[in-house]
């Protein structure tokens, strides 16, 4: 029976009586010249039965009294179901506001609650929500009972939570920025990423990173992928157990079909949520550890892929365990983009990883057999890299033997870092080498040295400095290109500055360069260095120059620890520049003769 055609007596005896009254009676509509005209009951009871609002009239025991055709809609419950029973009974599954309705019956005053559950009618939100208003009901005074009228808000409150999820969605991702991906370093950078994961987003959080290269180790069989264990995450007593699924060794070989592969090579996220074993099996591989997942209480898995451009350079694992849910569609998202981001850093750390290797090894190639110079000259080098940054510079040194008891030293330092700048490096010390043994002034040298810079292309300028030490004439003569003066140490125990004629770095085609001329008695040492020894933050670099002439360095101390003297004072063990130091000490004639080449 529908509810606008109930008649009278549906009513509870109570209020049949007052029927009239409740749905209208006593109704007045203002005329034109200001009478009213008294209003039908069917009139007002038009209006609530046509209206898209729920409304509900119910008795001071909270039974229902009316529904209007809303009501029915939105709980997909007849009318005349709900006749004579509460709100509870006919919808268990909606929470009722007895509590709230039973002070409106007491003090009349108007009370808004919401309304929370499910009803027959399928939603696509799933648990729906209603505001509603209540207010007593009163004839002769009298209190007959509580009229209800409701709005879903189902939507409103999807469309909120929507929101809300977006934001700590974002919030999520703000916080992964500012802690994965703080340094250069492949083994440190996934350790962040896992142990920002785990508990951000999972209990358990591993990352495995693709091998392309098999150092030491025999490659994979082939249509074999190798994933690189790099860091598990999650508590400690979960670590024993999981730390097992991958095997003994530091590595896994994946076949096509296991969930690791198929999301790397789809690179999309592989979720096994509620997992069966069999799931299970796809992930680890071998069907006896299957039971790790079991016994560390393990329910739901999802792998996401590390996606940069073209591949994915690994795989995020993410588990939970015992009472927490499953992962959620906003979970697999936040997910994804954690793992977005978090690739670009793992790449970039292997890309400079890998070259400043290469870097690395270039330039200890090229510094660690500088020509041997005279034996009357003793020279010791030290070539310190950067403790703060993946990158190597462009700092070289040299000595190189040249006829009647001359020797070349060279100090010079490439504009930048990276493997080109070591490129840049090795170019610029063998144009050196070459004009050197032209047996041109050292001004000369420098102009040479600059203008076949020009002309082979190099990119990048450098400072240099260059000290031809004369053992027969006892002197030294130097000129340089925009590079720090050296400091000259005399066996008498004081140190000053070699000061310089300043000159255009290489490579700029400026030219004009001079050379100064000094005398070098015996015992005296020569120490040439690069900026990154001497320069500091908030300090003026010329202040930081000066200092050295007051460390009291001695001249008769061995060359190999004046130079760690320098390192130890200056450093502290980290530097902020790579730090290039040559030193070359002019032996007294009785030494000369009995010592063989030195460096």
């Amino acid at each position: 029976m529908n509810a606008e055609r109930l008649p009278p007596s549906w009513l509870f005896p109570e209020v049949q009586a007052q029927a009239p009254r409740i749905m209208g009676g006593e109704v007045f509509i203002p005329s034109a010249d200001g009478a009213r005209t008294p209003c039908e009951c069917g009139f007002l009871r038009g209006i609530i039965e046509g209206t898209l609002a729920p409304v509900v009239l119910l008795d001071r025991h909270l039974r229902c009294l009316y529904v209007n055709p809303a009501w029915s809609r939105v709980t997909g419950v007849p009318a005349a179901a709900f006749l004579g029973r509460t709100i509870g009974e006919v919808l268990p599954d909606v929470q009722a506001p007895d509590d709230v309705l039973i002070e409106v019956l007491a003090d009349g005053r108007p009370r808004d609650v919401t309304l929370a559950g499910t009803t027959r009618v399928p939603s696509p939100v799933g648990r729906r929500l209603w505001r509603a208003v209540f207010h007593r009901l009163q004839t002769d005074g009298h209190v007959v009972g509580v009229c209800g009228i409701a709005v879903e808000i189902s939507n409103l409150r999807q469309y909120l939570d929507d929101l809300e999820n977006a934001h700590q969605r974002l919030a999520l991702l703000d916080a992964a920025a500012t802690r994965v991906g703080t340094t250069l370093d492949v083994e440190a950078t996934c350790a962040e990423l896992a142990d920002f994961l785990a508990p951000s987003l999972a209990d358990v959080a591993a990352v495995g990173i693709v091998e392309d290269t098999f150092l030491g180790t025999p490659p994979p069989a082939p249509g074999m992928l190798r994933l690189r264990k790099m860091k598990l995450s999650g508590p400690p007593e979960l670590q024993r157990h999981l730390g097992e699924l991958g095997g003994p060794g530091p590595h896994v070989d994946l076949p096509r079909g296991s969930a690791f592969r198929r999301c790397i090579d789809s690179g999309r996220p592989w979720l096994g949520n509620q997992a069966s074993d069999e799931l299970f099996h796809k992930v680890v591989l071998d069907p006896a550890r299957v039971r790790i997942f079991r016994t560390a209480g393990v329910h739901s898995v999802l792998i996401v892929p590390l996606p940069t451009a073209g591949r994915s350079v690994g795989t995020v694992m993410l588990m939970r365990i015992g009472q927490s849910p499953p992962f959620s569609k906003d979970d697999i998202l936040t997910a994804q983009g954690v793992a977005a981001r978090a690739a670009v850093s793992i790449d970039s750390a292997r890309r400079y990883s890998h070259e400043h290797t290469m870097t690395l090894e270039l330039q200890r190639a090229l510094l660690s057999e500088p020509d041997r110079p005279h034996p009357t000259v003793e020279v010791a080098t030290r070539y310190l890299p950067s403790g703060r940054s993946a990158l190597v510079g462009g700092d070289w040194y040299d000595s190189v033997a040249l006829p009647d008891c001359r020797t070349l030293l060279v100090m010079g330092d490439v504009m930048g870092h990276g493997f080109q700048a070591a490129v840049a490096m090795s170019q610029y010390r063998s144009v050196l080498r070459t004009v050197a043994a032209a047996g041109l002034p050292v001004d000369a040298m420098l102009t040479e040295a600059d203008r076949r810079a020009a002309r082979i292309g190099l990119d990048r300028v450098a400072t240099c400095l260059l000290v031809l030490l004369d053992t027969e004439a006892g002197t030294c003569t130097a000129a340089t290109a925009g590079h720090l003066p050296p400091l000259v140490i005399r066996p008498n125990g004081s140190a000053g500055l070699m000061h310089l004629p300043a000159g255009p770095p290489l490579g700029t085609e400026l030219g004009d360069y001079e050379m100064t001329t000094f005398a070098c008695e015996p015992g005296s040492v020569l120490l040439l260095y690069t900026d990154g020894l001497v320069e500091q933050r908030g300090v003026d670099i010329d202040d930081s120059v000066n200092a050295l002439t007051t460390m009291g360095l001695s001249a008769d101390d061995s060359l190999e620890h004046l130079l760690d003297t320098c390192l130890s004072r200056l450093t502290n063990g980290m530097c902020d520049d790579d730090i290039a130091l040559l030193a070359a000490r002019r032996r007294p004639p009785a030494d000369a003769e009995g010592s063989g080449p030195s460096r």
